[in-house]
């Protein structure tokens, strides 16, 4: 198997792929002798793309795709390509809604990225962004744990971080970062137009670049005794934050910045 393909486990991941981009999928296996009708109509699904669909004992399917967490499907796929911070730029021009960007300064942990994957696409982010030094990238870890969101989300790898966050400032998103050591809430935070929110890295947090470039910094509220919360929870409380007040008024939202 190529470094650049892995396979896909589960009816959620083959699915997420089958509707991001089905040119991926290089073929299908399905456990032979398990009924399942949601993996039923994957398959016809499947051989309408024109996907080769094989058929194989359970022991044998578990041996091939490395796992028995398939629930009886899985396909192989190309990894998609991470995209740049011109990428990132259009995406923000193009976005029909104030844009959500999550920013990862440094998260090392492939579960945790694809963790935080996940609650992005479930947030209706417009992309999530990290940087290409001392930070994980898309790897087959990173795809089975991101639930197979990593099909349909963008990943923007950059060269400067604290750049990339400049220009999409200049582009009119507001940028927040998490900090311990804030005193404002994340509660009391305006996430209502277009907003970035920066996590830092697994042990260290925030760096003092990305820090100084941010607008503000707000903290996660937690109970006394308790040093911090796990990137991707913290991503997921701030995430669905933003979803919270998207969703409960439309007056008086912090407009797009001008220049």
């Amino acid at each position: 198997m190529s470094a650049d393909n892995d396979w896909l486990l589960g009816p959620n991941a083959v699915e997420a792929q089958l509707e991001a981009d089905p040119t991926r999928i290089l073929e299908a296996l399905v456990e032979d002798g398990r009924r399942n009708p949601r993996v039923d109509v994957l398959l016809q699904r499947l051989k309408q793309a024109g996907i080769a669909v094989a058929r194989c004992a359970r022991a044998q399917m578990d041996k091939r795709v490395g796992s028995d967490r398939h629930q009886g499907i899985a396909a192989r796929w190309r990894l998609p390509e991470a995209l740049d911070e011109a990428d990132l730029l259009r995406l923000v021009e193009q976005a029909s809604a104030p844009p959500l960007i999550l920013v990862l300064d440094g998260v090392q942990d492939p579960h945790n990225l694809g963790a935080c994957i996940r609650s992005a696409a479930a947030a209706g982010a417009l992309a999530v962004v990290v940087p290409k030094d001392r930070a994980v990238g898309l790897t087959p870890t990173v795809v089975r744990a991101s639930a197979g969101m990593a099909a349909r989300m963008p990943l923007v790898r950059v060269t400067n971080l604290a750049r990339a966050l400049e220009r999409i400032k200049r582009a009119g998103v507001w940028v927040g970062g998490a900090a311990g050591e804030a005193q404002g809430s994340i509660y009391d935070a305006d996430l209502r137009g277009p907003s970035a929110i920066v996590m830092g890295s697994e042990g260290e947090g925030l760096r003092e670049l990305t820090r100084k470039t941010c607008d503000y910094l707000w903290r996660i509220p937690i109970a006394a005794g308790v040093e911090s919360l796990n990137v991707s929870v913290a991503a997921g409380v701030c995430l669905f934050e933003a979803v919270r007040q998207r969703g409960a008024a439309g007056h008086g939202a912090r407009g797009t910045r001008q220049g």
